[in-house]
């Protein structure tokens, strides 16, 4: 039986909201929790006219890099004394959610940032009809920032200008009221 949650760790959000919802899961079953993240060896620099490169690429630091910025991500979320597995292996990540998660409890992701089906395929949908466990997926509600200051005034400001110019040259007649 299997004895530890998969937690797949976004390079960009670093995932504070998967790694904190699997952690109390871990706690509440007894196992093990291991975070998760793809990584890809940086494409090496091209020059033109076929000449060599100047500047050579560091891929084992690159390495190292990322493997630090995955427990950093991890001890932001989780403190540092967190018992927690963290591995970066490279590839895809559908293909290394995909095999890490052999034999896990779970898998659990944080939301995608991107909403637009049509753009591409969001990762959670991919992996979901591969994996051979249950696939939990956090709500944005939790994960994406509200609108911030900005947005809530440039909202409150539209919807006056709207209501300005749907009533304006017409005394009397006022705009229907919105419950």
């Amino acid at each position: 039986m299997a004895d530890f949650i998969v937690v797949g760790v976004s390079v960009r959000s670093g995932s504070p909201t998967a790694l904190r919802w699997a952690a109390d899961e871990a706690r509440r079953r007894r196992c093990g929790l291991v975070a998760v993240r793809a990584w890809r060896a940086p494409r090496p620099p091209s020059a033109p006219g076929g000449h060599p490169p100047a500047v050579s690429r560091d891929v084992p630091g690159a390495f190292a890099a990322a493997e630090e910025k995955l427990s950093a991500d991890v001890a932001e979320a989780l403190g540092p004394d967190a018992k927690i597995e963290c591995r970066v292996i490279k590839g895809t990540p559908v293909s290394v959610l995909l095999k890490e998660s052999e034999g896990a409890l779970m898998l659990v992701l944080d939301a995608p940032r991107r909403t637009d089906l049509t753009a591409n395929t969001l990762l959670a949908h991919r992996l979901m009809y591969h994996v051979g466990c249950p696939v939990v997926v956090m709500p944005p509600a939790l994960t994406l920032p509200g609108p911030g200051r900005a947005a809530r005034i440039g909202k409150e400001v539209g919807t006056r200008i709207a209501k300005a110019a749907a009533s304006a040259g017409r005394p009397g007649i006022r705009m229907p009221r919105q419950s």
